[in-house]
């Protein structure tokens, strides 16, 4: 099983890269689905954690609190909502022998049907191809009532994202990001020499060299802290 899920810099700095769940105060991290964070025999999976091979794995997206030996995950943001054509950044939160269940910052997890999935997937090779912990760039194809949604990687662009950094902003803040016209944004990526491609559930692939993405955190940060009060 692939645990080792893109970088993220919440967990990095100039002198270190990513490792596990960044510690945020006692008994707090904050963790993305895949993240290993103990051994099954020390703890019990409560609330967006389950067992695997023995460990505690995560499966939602959130701050990790461990209490009476058990280990929660709780959800970071205003919960973002799903409308067709969004580009969405999300991570494989589990799958079937003809799907996978991705977790988009949403009230519901989002469903990527193997026919819509990267490429041509034999039945039942869904977890070779994708596994939990995987983050994706995908786009919402239809929504429910309920505001479930069915997801698709078929489409220029979309992918399986393999190298550097998801970054998050509340959904909200998102056009003080990008700018009139993406001018803003067109100047964070000049100044900082990275990729940077902003989703519309305020998650961010950001693909360059540590210093420009710490600084593009920094940006982020100062966005946030102005207006909400920081990132994650």
């Amino acid at each position: 099983m692939n645990v080792s899920p893109v970088a993220r810099p919440d967990n990095m700095t100039k002198t270190s890269s990513a490792g596990g769940p960044r510690e945020v105060g006692r008994g707090l991290s904050l963790v993305i689905p895949g993240d290993d964070l103990g051994s099954s025999e020390e703890f019990a999976p409560g609330h967006g954690a389950m067992e695997i091979d023995g460990r505690i794995r995560a499966v939602k997206h959130g701050r990790m609190t461990k209490r009476e030996g058990s280990i929660s995950i709780n959800p970071t943001h205003t919960r973002y909502i799903p409308k067709p054509g969004d580009l969405v950044i999300g991570y494989i939160e589990g799958c079937t022998n003809n799907l996978w269940f991705v977790e988009l910052g949403a009230p519901f997890n989002a469903i990527l049907p193997m026919s819509l999935g990267p490429g041509k997937i034999d039945f039942g090779g869904t977890r070779s191809v994708m596994d939990i912990g995987d983050a994706i760039l995908c786009r919402i194809q239809e929504v429910e009532e309920t505001h479930s949604s069915v997801v698709t990687m078929k489409g220029m662009g979309l992918r399986k994202i393999r190298s550097g950094v998801i970054e998050e902003i509340a959904p909200h803040l998102l056009g003080l990001l990008i700018g009139k016209g993406g001018e803003s944004l067109r100047r964070l990526k000049e100044g900082t020499d990275c990729r940077i491609v902003v989703a519309d559930n305020g998650r961010m692939w950001i693909d360059g060299d540590l210093h420009g993405i710490l600084d593009v955190r920094e940006s982020l940060n100062s966005i946030s802290e102005k207006h909400q009060g920081g990132v994650n």
